[in-house]
């Protein structure tokens, strides 16, 4: 069994490779996975049958709150989404017992913005009905994410590419950058179904890129051609197909047959 020196031993190892500027994710990564084995042997996961030491408790969140910013790092959503599961508990059901951490609202604003960037907005909502109201008001990594989803709900998707340059934390950035992608991915759509063809540069400005060299990226992505005039044209080698027309003597037997049955009813 692993002792509680030895976890002790590993955290410190842990904090000292994290607290460097340019610190190795991969070797965090390797110390969080042989603290997790230690960590179940002993009582620092929450249980209704056993209660750890306060130190206990706050190792285990110091550890479980690198975990959660080592995953971001990695781009290793399962892994953030396993860790900040566990985190939440020292977080809400511990709060009481634990003093408060400095980490604690930039890495649960950091999971609302996980959960609009996966479009998990009734979940979202979930989360945010348990932080206080001041909080929801006046902090600003929980402020951050809040506005976004105003920003979707109203359909304000140039607010939220201006948001991407104004983020109150850099772990937020990867989360950005899916929302936005997800974004342009929709509009795109759009573009496709709203126009015959669009210019480069009204392209370019609707899915907010900063040059054409992007927006030509993003077309070869997504197989649009771009024609000698500076235009995609969308649909071209697929001819509009004949509306099919109404069998209207059909409904109309259809229709016929219902007014009868209910007359036989009435």
């Amino acid at each position: 069994m692993t002792s509680f020196d030895e976890i002790k031993t590993l955290y410190q190892t842990l904090k000292t490779e994290w607290n460097k500027k340019k610190p190795d994710f991969k070797q965090c990564n390797n110390t969080l996975l042989q603290i997790k084995i230690g960590m179940t042997k002993h009582t620092f996961l929450p249980t209704t049958n056993v209660e750890a030491s306060q130190k206990e408790y706050l190792i285990a969140r110091d550890i479980l709150e690198v975990g959660v910013q080592c995953s971001i790092a990695m781009h290793d959503i399962p892994s953030f989404e396993r860790y900040m599961a566990q985190l939440k508990c020292y977080y809400l059901d511990y709060r009481d017992k634990l003093p408060e951490s400095v980490n604690q609202y930039h890495l649960l604003g950091l999971n609302l913005l996980f959960l609009l960037s996966q479009n998990r907005v009734a979940e979202f909502h979930t989360e945010l009905e348990l932080l206080p109201y001041d909080i929801v008001q006046t902090n600003t990594y929980i402020k951050h994410p809040v506005a976004l989803e105003q920003y979707l709900m109203e359909g304000s998707y140039n607010k939220i590419f201006q948001a991407k340059s104004n983020v109150p934390s850099d772990t937020y950035n990867f989360f950005m950058s899916i929302l936005t992608n997800t974004l342009r991915n929709e509009i795109a759509e759009c573009l496709q179904k709203a126009y015959k063809k669009i210019s480069i540069n009204s392209a370019t400005k609707m899915l907010n890129f900063n040059s054409t060299n992007e927006m030509n990226d993003f077309a070869i992505k997504k197989k649009w051609i771009l024609g000698q005039d500076g235009y995609y044209v969308f649909h071209l080698e697929e001819e509009k197909k004949a509306i099919e027309p109404l069998p209207a003597l059909q409904i109309a037997d259809h229709a016929i047959h219902y007014a009868k049955e209910l007359e036989t009813i009435v």
